[in-house]
């Protein structure tokens, strides 16, 4: 994507930016600091930025990100499917069931097969039900559930519908296992982790991810910060 004949008002009046999210940032992180390019490079003082679809601090990918009025399609884009790679770590659990946790829990995987996980990765395509993992921004009376699962407080989840297109898996290096999913809005692929595992008669939690598309956005067509500072109207030399 080339931004350099974009002007301030262009960016008022919408623009739909597609960005890999760096790791160990925060999609809202990464939203401030393209609004804070933006207002600077275009010496504008306001404008509307939001992005379309959360990733964790501990994925990168893509992160489509609307300015000015095409904030407004932000709903739009939110429910288009998904696409992620990234593997899973079998035999052993944590409480967020990714890396932001330490392990709680060690599971034996002698018994896993190939084609067990074939077998069982089956059972996760087509409609399912999942539930959310409590390290997750949902709010629950008011609160988010990280926030009572931060304080070891117990809260009742329910299941969603979500649904899986497609879910490859690849157990060459195993236990460690790679994965492509395809997949609904509001499915939770750390929770398709701990599910996997579980199914397996063992552990798992989420140790990669990586969102490669969303709808017909793709993230070869992304940009990192630095080449958006250069691609902007004026670029910025000191962030």
């Amino acid at each position: 994507m080339n931004y350099t004949t974009i002007t301030a008002e262009d960016f008022k009046t919408g623009q739909i930016l597609l960005f890999d999210k760096p790791l160990n940032w925060t999609s809202f992180q990464l939203v401030n600091k393209v609004r804070w390019m933006i207002r600077r490079s275009c010496d504008i003082k306001k404008i509307k930025v939001g992005h379309a679809g959360t990733l964790d601090p501990l994925a990168t990918g893509l992160l489509i990100i609307c300015t000015g009025k095409f904030t407004k399609r932000i709903p739009e884009l939110q429910g288009q499917i998904k696409e992620y790679t990234g593997t899973f770590t079998l035999g052993a659990t944590t409480p967020s069931y990714d890396l932001e946790t330490e392990i709680d829990q060690r599971f034996p995987i002698d018994h896993i097969s190939e084609a067990k996980i074939e077998e069982i990765k089956n059972n996760f395509i087509g409609e399912i039900e999942q539930y959310p993992p409590v390290f997750s921004a949902l709010k629950k009376d008011g609160k988010r559930l990280y926030e009572y699962a931060r304080k070891g407080e117990a809260v009742e989840i329910k299941p969603r519908a979500i649904t899986i297109e497609e879910f490859e898996t690849d157990a060459s290096a195993f236990p460690n296992i790679n994965f492509k999913v395809v997949c609904s809005k509001g499915t939770y692929i750390r929770s398709l982790a701990h599910d996997f595992g579980q199914k397996l008669e063992s552990g798992a939690h989420l140790s990669t991810l990586r969102r490669t598309k969303i709808g017909d956005f793709r993230i070869e067509n992304s940009v990192n910060l630095d080449n958006f500072e250069k691609q902007l109207p004026r670029p910025i030399s000191d962030f």
